[in-house]
């Protein structure tokens, strides 16, 4: 059997993965231990991830006419890919994480959604959130304001309901009752103005009585 037959399978194997993948990711493996290996390939799958060695020559025949074709530039010396199926940033993020732990695994390259990213633009696309933990917060912020509503409406069913509703009402009706004393108190300080107006009736006839003395003296 001819050389390219054998390596046919492989290469098919190659094309199937990545035809509807969301991403593929070129690692340099080397450094690992059985350990570390074994414990990146439970991982990935758990995740959803493939990740598996092939031959450069390989990789480049799978990726030819596709978006993944613009990794055959990094594909030199021992590789491994991982490729992404539904979430697009899962590889790079786990891969980031285990090289935390296992400084000898090097992420290289990746082509994420058709775009190609060096080895510093696959650390910002590892932190990316997953669409889980994204789906979780937006789910959290639009359950906050209705536990908010169901905790104070709790409270009241507990306080009572519709008895604390009532008593509460009677109580806002009352507040304008108090108030009106106050505007009849301007009333009663007129009655001192009017006092003070009667005043000037009184400077008259004190005015009268001293012309009624003079008579008598103009007689002597």
């Amino acid at each position: 059997m001819a050389k390219v037959e054998l390596k046919q399978p492989v290469i098919q194997e190659i094309s199937d993965q990545v035809k509807d993948a969301a991403s593929v990711v070129v690692v340099d493996y080397r450094g690992l231990n059985v350990a570390q290996d074994t414990a990146l390939r439970k991982e990935m799958r758990e995740a959803g991830v493939v990740y598996k060695v092939y031959k450069n020559t390989m990789m480049r025949f799978a990726f030819k006419d596709t978006d993944f074709e613009q990794l055959n530039d990094q594909l030199e010396g021992p590789n491994a890919i991982a490729i992404g199926k539904e979430d697009a940033t899962a590889p790079a993020r786990i891969l980031a994480k285990f090289a935390k732990t296992a400084p000898a695994l090097e992420i290289k390259a990746g082509v994420v959604e058709g775009t190609l990213y060096d080895a510093e633009g696959m650390k910002q696309i590892a932190a990316v959130p997953s669409r889980e933990e994204l789906l979780s917060k937006l789910l959290g912020s639009l359950q906050s304001p209705i536990t908010n509503l169901a905790r104070v409406l709790n409270q009241i069913a507990e306080q009572g309901g519709g008895e604390a509703a009532a008593e509460a009402a009677p109580a806002k009706e009352e507040a304008p009752a108090e108030e009106a004393p106050a505007a009849e108190e301007p009333a009663k300080e007129e009655v001192p103005a009017a006092e003070t107006a009667e005043a000037p009736a009184e400077e008259p006839a004190a005015t009268e009585e001293a012309p009624a003395e003079e008579v008598p003296a103009s007689e002597e």
